[in-house]
């Protein structure tokens, strides 16, 4: 039996997703009904750079919208 070796393994960056604050907010607002959770989650999704506003806030950082 061979012992298992550690690799690691790299996950390549992706693209932000493109989208509108209200698109955001609505889909985060489907899944939680809690208004600071909704909040803390699109901050968080903008700071990470895994979405990136368009549309009417596309200028706007994420210390602009808390």
């Amino acid at each position: 039996m061979r012992a298992a070796t550690s690799q690691s393994i790299e996950i390549p960056a992706s693209e932000p997703i493109s989208v509108t604050l209200l698109e955001v907010v609505r889909a985060v607002g489907d899944v939680t009904s809690n208004d600071h959770e909704v909040v803390a989650t699109v901050l968080h999704l903008l700071v990470s750079g895994k979405i990136k506003l368009r549309g009417n806030f596309r200028d706007s950082s994420a210390s602009d919208l808390s």
